[in-house]
């Protein structure tokens, strides 16, 4: 009996202990999400003619962009609209200069981030040309798919291929559109001076498809191959 107490006791004891211990335990806080940044420079679909001329073929451009809260770091991914090639920069505060080909074309966006977390947030996507020696107009921007999405999985039947297309002079006359099952696609389906474009897509198909843009100076641009499905 006398064990039987004293077993009951210390379990008494423990119990208590651990519920004070408990109190003085606490979940690390949490981390904010960081905000998106807001581009500033170089502009949206602009000519950027600032800048340090390094040579006939390189010049350096100052990025910038606003502080985002919550933020302790941001990458700058920026994309050459020629070649394809995606190069990221790391940076703590919201500026940054870039030595970029001179005459070419840019998409870059920013990705806010945040120490200890693995959540962040992106900007906007622009889009610019770097100026290169003086020309008198520019190639448009390469098309964007709006519609089937990259890489998504439709429906068959009729459909409308639909995509964005942007050019700092805006004189695009028409798009040329090439849509076939190899993944390099030569079949013209139709030339239009709108965005959109109607066709047919077979059961259990996998397309692909480009669109070239051509402005009134005789400027062309290809966009790069979108891909999509039918189930």
């Amino acid at each position: 009996m006398k064990y039987t107490f004293q077993y009951i006791l210390l379990m008494f004891v423990t119990s208590f202990c651990s519920s004070c211990g408990g109190g003085s335990s606490s979940e690390a806080p949490s981390i904010p999400v960081p905000a998106s940044a807001t581009l500033i420079f170089p502009e949206n679909n602009a000519e950027c003619n600032e800048g340090e001329i390094l040579s006939e073929t390189e010049s350096r451009v100052v990025f910038k962009w606003s502080d985002s809260e919550d933020t302790d770091s941001y990458t700058v991914n920026l994309k050459n609209l020629s070649s394809g090639e995606i190069v990221n920069y790391n940076e703590t505060q919201n500026e940054l200069p870039i030595t970029i080909i001179r005459g070419t074309p840019y998409e870059w966006t920013v990705i806010s981030k945040a120490n200890g977390s693995n959540e962040n947030s992106e900007s906007d996507t622009w889009r610019f040309y770097n100026a290169g020696l003086a020309a008198e107009s520019y190639p448009p921007f390469p098309a964007n798919a709006i519609f089937p999405k990259m890489g998504s999985t439709i429906t068959p039947g009729p459909i409308q291929l639909s995509w964005l297309a942007e050019d700092i002079d805006d004189d695009i006359v028409s798009f040329r559109i090439l849509l076939d099952e190899s993944n390099v696609p030569n079949t013209l389906i139709g030339e239009t001076n709108s965005m959109t474009l109607n066709t047919t897509a077979l059961t259990d198909s996998i397309y692909y498809w480009q669109v070239i843009a051509l402005d009134s100076q005789g400027n062309t641009s290809k966009s790069p191959i979108f891909e999509f499905k039918v189930d």
